[in-house]
């Protein structure tokens, strides 16, 4: 995928329309000049694959956006360096505001990528290129900017909606932000579109591509969301038509050796074990920071220490889980002695070069959507058989006990989201979930009573520094992020989002 990443970065130079300056007279050798590409079946799959790269970057650190900010985990508190406090650590702690880098980065890359996937659906639209793949790269590119608008949404409320590229960048001034029902709407359109233009398989060079099940997947997860139950139901029925089925084992689910197997439905791909850049490191970052070789197997790794699981989501797991296990440790041992910081073991598999894991990240599960259809059921009708029996398959794997029809629908929403919270962990879905299932005061009170059991009972020591006054104080505006400052200073027509 090393060409993946340059196609990207050339198409970069695209978005902000340096290509096109007048003051341009010489030609760098080292680009490829938007008149210049384009042109065949071989450059259209280059510039496709620079999204998917774009794609892994933004899940780099989707975490901080869809797990550090939920009760699923915390930080291994470092009292010798407060770098992050301002960053990456607000999240945690409830203290983001709109001169957070993070969110100016996070907006930036979206961004960037939807400039590039706008760019190459309007080259694509008259080009001559092979009928059936025309069709596959328009899904493709259809269904990846359904998804980074799908997480837009839910982060800020309205976004700025951009479906084409602009002629003059000057009417990029213009922008306004779309409200939520009109971006929903685009994003339900891609994904429709993306599913009728999707085959359901590829050959095995392309495994890890977006199928046409990724794109059902995704279009039943916006319906759940946005409380449409019949749609969802039904959407959600086609999934189960097209072959996947639950793995027996859950935690073959994140082994770098099985990827993309019959349940997986959607995951990042990334290539460990060469130089090629294509690596996750998802373990370096998550392993207590003072955890080396321990948790790595590499002594000369530096753990960041970030997205701990939290106290909350360890008493989560009900007796004899076997999901547990796979997802996190509650400590590791080093020179003999157990230190007990718990991380998440979900991406901690062996790889032959440190620091350049060969963890996919799961995007879309099978588990997910049985999960998805039993809960839309009950919203829809009440908790039938059917929406147990879909729960129930997921607590069996998990080596429980099935729940009985005794359940009333309060109970069996409540049981659902609970199913969600530890089937998932760890793999972005918490925030989403709470958001979807809870009124802004709502979360705000579930927030704050999370953050008083963490001042209470921290899950990692401090090592004798107090919580800030501000620490864990959610109010109810914070269920949307902040519009980065940046982007009010260059376009005043963003307005921000009240509160902040």
């Amino acid at each position: 995928m090393k060409k993946i990443t340059l196609i990207g970065t050339a198409l970069l130079c695209l978005s902000q329309f340096s290509c096109k300056e007048d003051f341009l007279v010489t030609t760098d050798p080292t680009r490829i000049g938007a008149d210049l590409f384009y042109k065949n079946e071989t450059q259209f799959l280059q510039a496709l694959n620079g999204v998917y790269g774009q794609l892994q970057t933004i899940t780099n650190s989707a975490y901080i956006f869809q797990e550090f900010t939920s009760d699923n985990t915390t930080i291994d508190f470092n009292p010798l360096d407060r770098g992050g406090a301002a960053g990456w650590e607000a999240f945690e702690y409830s203290t983001v505001n709109p001169g957070n880098g993070e969110i100016s980065n996070m907006w930036n890359q979206y961004y960037s990528a939807m400039y590039n996937i706008n760019y190459a659906l309007e080259k694509l639209g008259p080009s001559t290129i092979d009928a059936t793949v025309k069709k596959q790269v328009e899904g493709q590119l259809k269904f990846l900017r359904a998804y980074f608008y799908f997480h837009l949404v839910q982060y800020f409320g309205d976004v700025v909606l951009v479906t084409s590229t602009l002629d003059k960048p000057e009417r990029a001034f213009d922008l306004v932000r779309s409200p939520e029902a009109e971006v929903y709407k685009q994003i339900e359109k891609d994904l429709k579109e993306a599913a009728d233009l999707l085959p359901q398989t590829y050959p095995a060079n392309q495994a890890g591509r977006v199928t046409k099940g990724a794109a059902l997947s995704l279009l039943g997860k916006m319906y759940l969301t946005r409380k449409q139950y019949a749609e969802a139901v039904t959407t959600l029925k086609q999934v189960t038509t097209l072959g996947y089925s639950l793995l027996p084992k859950y935690a073959d689910n994140f082994d770098p050796t099985k990827k993309n197997g019959p349940e997986s439905i959607f995951e990042v791909q990334y290539q460990g074990g060469n130089d090629l850049g294509e690596h996750s490191n998802f373990m370096y970052v998550f392993a207590p920071r003072l955890s080396g070789a321990a948790v790595t197997g590499f002594s000369t790794a530096v753990p960041l220490g970030r997205n701990i699981p939290t106290n909350d989501i360890i008493a989560a797991y009900e007796e004899g889980d076997l999901r547990k296990d796979a997802s996190l440790k509650t400590g590791y041992t080093l020179n003999g002695k157990l230190v007990p910081v718990p991380f998440v073991s979900k991406y901690q598999h062996p790889h032959t070069i440190a620091g350049r894991t060969d963890n996919n990240w799961p995007v879309l599960r099978y588990a997910d959507v049985l999960l998805m259809l039993a809960e839309a059921i009950n919203e829809q009708t009440g908790p039938t058989a059917e929406a147990l029996d879909y729960l129930n398959k997921v607590r069996t794997r998990a080596g429980l006990a099935p729940l009985g029809s005794d359940l009333d629908k309060e109970k069996f929403r409540t049981a659902v989201l609970k199913e969600r919270r530890v089937e998932l962990a760890f793999e972005n879905h918490r925030w989403f979930d709470l958001k979807r299932t809870m009124t802004p005061a709502q979360l705000a009170a579930f927030m704050n009573a999370h953050g008083a059991k963490e001042k209470a009972k921290p899950t990692v020591d401090r090592g004798g520094i107090a919580f800030n006054a501000l620490d864990y104080v959610f109010e109810n505006h914070e269920y949307y992020f902040p519009i980065p400052a940046p982007q009010i200073l260059i376009n005043n027509k963003l307005a921000q989002n009240p509160g902040y």
